[in-house]
């Protein structure tokens, strides 16, 4: 792949420098990479040079030091023009004003609400609406077998399911969500032109523009009007930070649950003793949802954070202006948090639930009790109705996106029994 700032990290290749693969051909093999290379690793994102974490104790610390922030313009790349909008990854970063992107008191104000609409009593208030999806999903993807009797679990059933999720919560009409997954698929994947992708983001920003427009004149009961609508006394978000909310919740809200439920099959039906003492009611499904979550984590590499002075972490020094990506796939497999076999899954493990994929401190994500959730729904739903499920490729031949950020899958051929 051609990078225009290819230059920018000739000095750090030089130095042990791990390329990110943007094809991500090799995930298993990146991630102890990056676990053996220490406590931070020097990558590189598409000729970009940055730092990475790869242990839990040390993420944790970072995770709430507020001397790495959000803000873009604390990155020293940035400031300097070595980073500009023809950088592929920079629509992750500079995404618009939101909660995603701002750090402190503005990012508690931006947040307050969202956290508000997904408390766990409004969760519990929506599982029925979750179970009715996830009944229809199942009949559809029965329906969608072919000749063959192959299915793709991802596009029928675990794609869908949380992007209804997400559009009935902010009060997308369900017509809207393929053009939804489209656009959000074309943005992450790293086969998308740049100039595509810049105009991707801003026929996003046109459709949330309108859609807050719409909610403003008449207000319904989702989550978009409830961030539009100020509280008595406080201070109502700007329009252009509803729309980024939006634009960044939409994106996490079902890309995080697609990975956790296709992950979760894939490990289950690789490991089959473990599927058995599930289905016979030996481990709860939680166990499967918390171990998935560790072993093979959602979201790859977080992006990015900087430095606004020199931070020491062990050996090395993050200096100012730099910037820090949060590699949650390599953590989870942190030898010294989840033993000497942590590359393995097994959901009887004693540190399954001590992880940090959905991240740690204020910006931890706060759609991660809704992907539970769904997960929590869907799995015991799925393998209920279709027992005998198994995949229809050998597992190797499951190939994943080219998406440097999220750890999903281009497709996921099943056979239902």
């Amino acid at each position: 792949m051609n990078c225009p700032h290819a230059e920018a990290a000739q000095a750090g290749r030089n130095a042990g420098v791990i390329t990110i693969d943007p094809m991500v051909q090799d995930l298993d093999g990146e991630t102890v990479r990056l676990r053996d290379a220490g406590v931070l690793a020097r990558i590189d994102l598409l000729g970009v040079p940055a730092w990475t974490v790869t242990r839990h104790a040390e993420a944790r610390q970072l995770l709430v030091d507020p001397r790495l922030v959000k803000d873009i313009d604390a990155w020293g790349l940035w400031q300097s023009g070595v980073v500009t909008r023809a950088w592929p990854l920079i629509g992750m970063i500079d995404a618009g004003r939101s909660m995603f992107t701002v750090d402190g008191s503005e990012h508690r104000r931006l947040r307050t609400k969202t956290s508000q609409a997904l408390t766990p009593r409004r969760l519990e208030a929506i599982r029925p609406d979750i179970e009715k999806f996830t009944d229809e999903l199942l009949d559809a993807l029965d329906a969608a077998q072919g000749e063959d009797g192959v299915v793709d679990l991802k596009a029928v059933f675990a794609q869908p399911l949380p992007m209804k999720v997400v559009g009935m919560l902010m009060g997308v009409d369900e017509s809207q969500h393929a053009m939804l997954t489209r656009q959000y698929k074309a943005f992450f994947s790293m086969l998308t032109p740049q100039d595509e992708r810049l105009a991707l983001l801003a026929e996003l920003d046109v459709f949330y523009t309108d859609l807050v427009r719409e909610k403003t004149a008449r207000p319904t009961d989702d989550l978009t009007s409830a961030l539009i609508l100020a509280e008595e006394g406080g201070e109502p978000l700007t329009e252009e930070e509803v729309v980024g909310n939006l634009k960044a919740m939409v994106a996490a809200g079902h890309e995080t649950t697609i990975g956790l439920v296709l992950n979760a099959v894939r490990a289950l039906l690789s490991h089959p003793d473990q599927l058995r003492q599930v289905l016979d009611g030996e481990i709860g499904w939680d166990a499967v949802i918390e171990e998935t979550l560790r072993w093979d984590t959602p979201t790859t590499h977080l992006l990015m954070r900087f430095a606004t002075e020199d931070i020491a972490v062990g050996d090395e020094v993050i200096r100012k202006g730099e910037g820090v990506v949060i590699s949650y796939r390599a953590i989870g497999r942190d030898f010294e948090q989840h033993g000497p076999d942590a590359d393995a899954f097994d959901i009887t493990r004693p540190t399954r639930n001590r992880h940090m994929t959905f991240g740690h401190g204020p910006h931890i994500c706060p759609g991660a009790a809704l992907s539970r959730v769904e997960a929590g729904i869907a799995l015991p739903a799925l393998f209920g109705r279709f027992p005998g499920l198994r995949l229809a490729v050998p597992d190797e031949e499951i190939t994943k996106l080219p998406v440097m950020t999220q750890n999903d899958m281009a497709a996921f051929p099943v056979l239902l029994g």
